[in-house]
């Protein structure tokens, strides 16, 4: 066995455990790494209150009042269209039910399986949703108790981030300081700026789509609207679900054919405003990160953390790819990660807003 088998061997196996830790570590970690990223976000705000003389300690609850305001007014918001959905309740079931009939003979007559044999295929799937909503219900009190953890992380993470800051740094000898400052600074920027992006991304999306919606006729256009920029949060298929969604209660609330064409050539003018010129000006490319680790890095993160993986996964590649930056070592892998190196041009027409855009930003 050669030197270098061997050296690949051993990554082979220390990656094993790095997967194998996050998997059993993660009732631990997904509330730390959630309370980080966020800590990260209201960081500027946190600083910006303690040199305004604001108690140390007082700056952080500060910090979690505000969060806590976001989640409630979002939640209230949510209510409020949910609420004006189920107004069509009834009629929702009588026109489902009518679908599901026309379904059913469709079923019966072009695979010949009687209405009976569907029925029995159907109490099958019931009960295991049913298993699964049980589950969902048994989870209420863990989920109360993550968020209770990640709001105690928050504020001692920004309340102790000098000392742990410095500690990082003592680890590390007198002639890499520098150079892992840079790091820390560079992985809670990437942070922050992910969040923001995303942030101000899913605003412009529920205005775009709620105007978009509203004009071809979509009932309860404010809420799909919310419904997509808030599935922002999972790249690429948050938005075509979310549309997907769209389509499906207009046709069970009787929306024809010219509706379902307008909610879908609403869906692909979004994307391509959102493609073109909201992601060059309000993301841009603070988070380098390429397509294809993106794919991957939502897969593992299912795979190893479940639904929280998914929403996890960016923002922490993104952060492991500042590290990759910073380690000689390592700076082979932070290439994978990253972009391309071939500049996306936009049409002629898009470029020249974009053009004026960043000549008015300097």
């Amino acid at each position: 066995m050669t030197i270098t088998s061997t050296s690949f061997i051993k990554k082979l196996l220390l990656l094993f455990l790095v997967v194998a830790g996050l998997y059993y570590a993660r009732v631990f970690l997904i509330p730390l790494s959630i309370a980080g990223i966020l800590a990260t976000l209201f960081l500027p705000f946190s600083k910006w209150m303690e040199n305004k003389k604001i108690p140390k300690g007082l700056a952080p609850v500060i910090c979690l009042l505000v969060l806590l305001l976001f989640i409630a007014g979002i939640g209230a918001l949510l209510t409020w269209q949910i609420t004006d959905l189920t107004k069509d309740f009834s009629l929702l079931t009588q026109r489902a039910e009518g679908i599901g009939d026309t379904i059913q003979k469709y079923i019966f007559n072009t695979f010949g399986i009687t209405a009976k044999k569907q029925l029995q295929l159907l109490s099958k799937e019931q009960l295991s949703i049913t298993g699964a909503i049980q589950s969902v219900a048994g989870s209420v009190a863990s989920i109360a108790t993550d968020f209770i953890l990640v709001m105690a992380y928050i504020f001692l993470l920004l309340y102790f981030r000098s000392h742990i800051r410095s500690f990082i740094l003592k680890l590390v000898p007198p002639a890499q300081k520098t150079e892992m400052g840079k790091m820390l600074t560079g992985i809670t920027f990437v942070s922050q700026q992910y969040l923001l992006g995303l942030a101000k991304m899913i605003v412009c999306l529920w205005i775009m789509y709620g105007i978009g919606f509203s004009i071809v006729g979509v009932k309860n256009a404010f809420f799909f609207a919310i419904l997509c920029g808030l599935l922002e949060i999972v790249p690429f298929i948050g938005n075509l679900t979310g549309t997907s969604l769209t389509v499906l209660v207009s046709v069970v609330q009787g929306a024809g054919m010219p509706v379902v064409i307008s909610i879908v050539v609403t869906y692909l003018v979004v994307q391509f405003i959102q493609e073109w010129i909201l992601s060059p000006v309000i993301v841009g490319t603070q988070v380098k990160i390429n397509a294809f680790t993106t794919i991957i890095a939502m897969v593992l993160g299912e795979l190893v953390w479940g639904v929280a993986g998914i929403f996890l996964a960016i923002p922490l590649i993104a952060m492991f790819k500042i590290v990759c930056d910073h380690i000689e070592s390592l700076k082979p892998y932070g290439f994978l990660i990253g972009e391309i190196e071939t500049p996306k041009k936009a049409p002629g027409f898009i470029q020249k807003i974009l053009n004026r855009i960043r000549r008015k930003k300097k």
